[in-house]
């Protein structure tokens, strides 16, 4: 049953407040007021599910052993998820084109890329046909091996993108040629081929325990979309973090507008206004 904002309990300040502390100190998100409906919402569809009429109630639930720490994970995934779509930003794709380009013609090393934020792996699943298709064009020889990283805290969608089924809407950005080469129609939905989807790794991530990634040397890491719901301070954690997991030369996507007047001393920013990369100096 679909709750509404009018149907749900009230959220009060002091309810509110307090859920905004839990949020951001497990996932570093920050929730303004303008989001104060979207976790009423959420919040509410849960309780009801699991029978809590009252939002400080279920909070000392989550809180509370074991079977708290079981439904904290499910709430994560009704707060987390994002609906996404295949080559959402066609500039920034681009630059990881013409980067990955260079990238072969210098060397003929491995490629390895990680997707930040998958979420239900659109995004990492692009990465993966265009690398492909780079390589193709690129090498006439033995082609270069390469895999891709993508990473999520929420594990309903990453079980979603490790099937790799999505419907047609999902794909309306994809050429015509992509969609043909690497989606097969399931029902009345696409699944990622098979040869892409043995290219992709998922893993279970939280953005706040980055250093226990063993993730390094990475010629392109892609973080968009992702930034906007965490603090300044806290996103120029990240991604110093992030930079430091760079290989030389290598590239880091963001958002526009997700880091303003930010500047790494091993970095620089490649020229554009369309979209955020930097390169690792070598």
């Amino acid at each position: 049953m679909v709750v509404s904002v009018n149907q749900a309990p009230e959220l009060s300040d002091s309810a509110f407040a307090t859920w905004q502390d839990i949020i951001e100190d497990r996932l570093g998100l920050q929730l303004p007021e303008q989001r104060r409906s979207f976790l009423k919402t959420c919040l509410s569809i849960r309780m009801r599910e699991i029978g809590f009429e009252d939002y400080l109630g279920y909070y000392e639930f989550v809180r509370s052993g074991d079977e708290g720490l079981i439904e904290w994970n499910q709430l994560i995934d009704r707060l987390t998820v994002q609906e996404t779509r295949f080559f959402r930003d066609p500039a920034a794709y681009s630059l990881v084109k013409d980067h990955l380009r260079r990238r072969i013609k210098d060397s003929q090393r491995p490629l390895s890329l990680w997707s930040v934020g998958c979420s239900t792996g659109e995004e990492t699943y692009s990465l993966a046909m265009l690398t492909a298709e780079v390589i193709q064009r690129s090498t006439e020889e033995q082609p270069i091996r390469f895999g891709i990283t993508g990473s999520d805290i929420s594990k309903q969608a990453l079980d979603r993108a490790r099937k790799g089924v999505y419907a047609a809407r999902r794909l309306e950005l994809v050429d015509t040629k992509l969609q043909n080469k690497y989606f097969v129609p399931v029902s009345d939905k696409f699944q990622v081929d098979q040869q892409i989807r043995d290219r992709v790794c998922f893993v279970r991530l939280n953005l706040l325990e980055l250093s226990r990634s063993p993730l390094r040397n990475l010629d392109v890491i892609y973080c968009q979309n992702v930034l906007i719901y965490f603090r300044k301070w806290r996103r120029k954690d990240i991604v110093m973090e992030l930079a430091s997991r760079l290989a030389p030369g290598g590239m880091l996507v963001l958002g526009l507008g997700e880091m303003v007047d930010w500047s790494h001393p091993d970095l620089y920013r490649v020229p554009g206004e369309r979209a955020l990369a930097y390169l690792k100096r070598n």
